[in-house]
């Protein structure tokens, strides 16, 4: 179950969400208004496939992990959200049930906006749509991306991409990633097993440490070059 909680300084909830970032004050506070906080705590299911899709959540601390679920109960994880990102916004456009499933893999604080909230405000601000049709835009190259690696990238390339996407934006020299090793496993596309030894693989040539289910990157630019990512 979700636990309502209180954000602080709600006047400034939306800082940096390009959704809504070009509303007037009084109609930004007008959406802090009609929105719900909300806390999850990690490992808490903010919401499961075919579930109603009516709300749009804007997150505000924390990690969310996006992720569908094949019969067989094997997850493959689509994208890891973190603030100010939202989710949802694609069961709020069509009024279908929910695509994929979200799990909190850290403890989080976020906004929820009811599908009702969020119509009226596109109609009297249409400008929100395209912000909505970037993010949109965002996710199927995310998608896109996602295959050509599965294609063009062996499995220890793609636990290096990984890694490096969890980092995120840092330009610290080391970064430690909460994750455990099934996780990585799962957004990596891979077996326990084989994503085990490319992480030892990885630690032997000194590119990162394991600490429990910590993983401490201490060289990002050796793992980008393992990826096949351009470097910065």
């Amino acid at each position: 179950m979700t636990v309502e909680g209180r954000l602080p300084d709600p006047g400034d909830a939306l800082t940096g969400v390009e959704m809504f970032s070009g509303l007037e004050p009084d109609v930004r506070q007008r959406v802090i208004q009609a929105a719900v906080p909300r806390t999850y705590r990690k490992g808490q299911l903010l919401f499961v496939e075919n579930d109603p899709g009516e709300s749009l959540i804007v997150l505000k601390r924390g990690a969310v992990m996006v992720f569908r679920t094949a019969p067989t109960g094997e997850r493959a994880v689509l994208s890891v959200v973190r603030p100010p990102d939202t989710l949802g916004e694609v069961s709020l456009l069509d009024g279908a049930a929910r695509s994929a499933s979200a799990e909190a893999i850290e403890d989080c604080q976020a906004l929820a906006l009811s599908r009702h909230a969020f119509i009226e405000l596109v109609h009297a601000n249409p400008r929100i749509l395209d912000a909505v049709m970037r993010s949109l835009g965002l996710l199927i190259r995310r998608l896109t991306e996602q295959n050509a690696d599965h294609v063009f990238l062996d499995l220890p390339g793609r636990v290096a991409k990984t890694l490096v996407r969890l980092a995120g934006e840092t330009t610290a020299p080391m970064v430690t990633i909460e994750l455990n090793q099934s996780q990585l496993a799962e957004m990596a596309g891979g077996s326990r097993q084989s994503v085990n030894q490319a992480i030892g693989s990885f630690a032997s040539r000194g590119w990162l440490r394991t600490e429990g289910r910590r993983i401490v990157v201490t060289d990002l630019t050796a793992l980008r070059r393992r990826a096949g990512m351009t470097d910065r």
